[in-house]
C-alpha cells in the first residue's frame, strides 16, 4: 500500500494552482437550494387547505427540498475543508447554516470528519467505519445491522434506515461526546475525544440547531400535514441520499493500516447530472487524496489516477456498487474479511478482489485464516 502523501508527491506537480483556489461561486448554488427549501415551507403552510385529491402534487417539490438537503450537506462538507471559502469565520457561518438542516454542529463535523476520517481512514480508529464483529453488542452496533445495507438486511429496515441512519451516526457522536468524551466508549465504531472548548461549542451549536428546526416548525404552523409533506418528508429524503454517499464511499473497502485512499475509498460512475449538483461527490477516493482541492478539479485528478494508478484504483458503477453493498456482509472480521454480526459468513472485502495490489493481500490473509 501507498501513502496519501506519497501518492500528492506523483500528482501534485501535474494539477494546475487554480484547483486548489477556493471556489465561492458555489455559495451561490447553496443559496438557490436554501430559497428552494424556504419556498417549500412557505408553500406547505397552507397544505391544510389543499383537497386531498391533490396533495399528491406536492410530493415533487418534496423530492426538489430533499435533494436540497443533500446539497446543504456537500456545500458544507467543501466549505470546511477550505474548498469554498478561506476566511475561517465566513466559512464557519456558512458550515452552520448549512449543517444545521442535518443536525450536525460544525464543531462535531470538523473533529469527526476532518481531524478523525479524514487521517484515519477506514483504520481502527475511524469513528466512520464499520463495526468490528469482535466489538460489544451495544444499541449502535444493533441499530447498524438492522439498517444499514448488506446481505442479511430486511427490505422494510433498510428502507427505515435510509431515512434514518444520518441521525443515528449524529446522535452517536453527540452523545459520545456531550455525555463521555472518553476513548472507551463502546456503542460508536471509535470514539472521538475533543478539548473542553469544543465540547462546549458542539453543545452550544446543538441548542442553537435546535432552535432552527423549532424557527421551521413555527413557521409550518405545527401543522401535523405541512410537516409531514414540508419537514419530515423532504429531510428523509435528503439523509437518504447522503446515506447512499456513505455507504458506497467506503463500506465495500478493506481496513488499511496505511492511509491509502486508492485502497480504502471508492469512486463511483454516476450519471453527469447527479456529479453536476452534487459538486462531484461521487469523486471520492480523489477527495481523500486532495480534500481541500476545488472539487471541479476531481476529473482531472481522475485522469491522473486511471494513468498512474490504473491496477489500484477502484471506480465502479453506481448499480454495481449498490449490488455489491447488497450481496455482503457489514461487519469486519479482520481488515479484509467482512461478516454478520452472528460470524456465520466469510466474504472478502470487494474492493480488496477489485484491487490487484490488495487482492494478493487478501488471498494470503484468507489463507491463513483458513490455516
Amino acid at each position: 500500500m501507498i501513502s496519501q502523501a506519497e501518492y500528492l508527491k506523483v500528482l501534485r506537480p501535474l494539477l494546475p494552482e487554480l484547483a486548489f483556489k477556493p471556489n465561492s461561486q458555489k455559495l451561490f448554488i447553496l443559496a438557490i437550494n436554501l430559497l428552494i427549501l424556504v419556498l417549500g415551507w412557505t408553500i406547505a403552510r397552507d397544505l391544510d387547505r389543499w383537497s386531498i385529491e391533490w396533495l399528491w402534487l406536492y410530493l415533487p417539490l418534496s423530492l426538489v427540498m430533499g435533494n436540497s438537503i443533500i446539497i446543504c450537506l456537500f456545500a458544507a462538507h467543501d466549505a470546511m475543508h477550505g474548498s469554498t471559502i478561506k476566511q475561517p469565520m465566513s466559512r464557519y457561518l456558512v458550515s452552520f447554516l448549512a449543517l444545521a438542516l442535518l443536525w450536525m454542529p460544525p464543531t462535531l463535523w470538523k473533529s469527526v470528519h476532518n481531524h478523525k476520517h479524514h487521517t484515519e481512514t477506514n483504520a481502527i480508529g475511524d469513528p466512520d467505519r464499520m463495526y468490528l464483529v469482535g466489538q460489544n453488542d451495544t444499541w449502535g452496533k444493533w441499530i447498524q445491522n438492522l439498517f444499514v445495507p448488506s446481505s442479511g438486511v430486511n427490505w422494510a429496515f433498510l428502507a427505515l434506515g435510509m431515512a434514518t441512519s444520518w441521525v443515528v451516526h449524529t446522535f452517536r457522536h453527540i452523545t459520545s461526546i456531550l455525555i463521555f468524551n472518553r476513548d472507551d466508549v463502546d456503542y460508536v465504531p471509535a470514539p472521538v475525544v475533543v478539548s473542553p472548548r469544543k465540547r462546549q461549542a458542539i453543545a452550544i451549536e446543538l441548542v442553537a440547531i435546535g432552535v432552527v428546526h423549532l424557527s421551521i416548525l413555527a413557521f409550518l404552523k405545527f401543522n401535523p400535514l405541512a410537516i409531514g409533506l414540508g419537514y419530515i418528508l423532504p429531510l428523509g429524503i435528503g439523509y437518504a441520499g447522503v446515506m447512499f454517499y456513505i455507504y458506497t464511499n467506503h463500506f465495500l473497502c478493506p481496513m488499511t493500516d496505511v492511509n491509502d485512499p486508492l485502497v480504502n475509498s471508492v469512486s463511483l460512475k454516476m450519471p453527469k447530472i447527479f456529479d453536476l449538483l452534487h459538486f462531484n461527490f461521487s469523486y471520492h477516493t480523489e477527495h481523500h487524496l486532495f480534500p481541500s482541492i476545488n472539487s471541479d478539479y476531481y476529473p482531472v485528478v481522475q485522469e491522473l489516477l486511471q494513468t498512474h494508478y490504473p491496477e489500484s484504483y477502484n471506480l465502479i458503477p453506481v448499480v454495481e456498487a449498490w449490488q455489491l453493498l447488497m450481496q455482503t456482509p457489514r461487519h469486519y472480521r479482520d481488515e479484509i474479511t467482512l461478516t454478520d454480526s452472528l460470524d456465520r459468513e466469510s466474504v472478502i472485502c470487494p474492493c480488496a478482489v477489485i484491487c490487484p495490489e490488495t487482492k494478493v493481500f487478501a488471498n494470503d490473509a484468507k489463507s491463513a485464516f483458513a490455516d
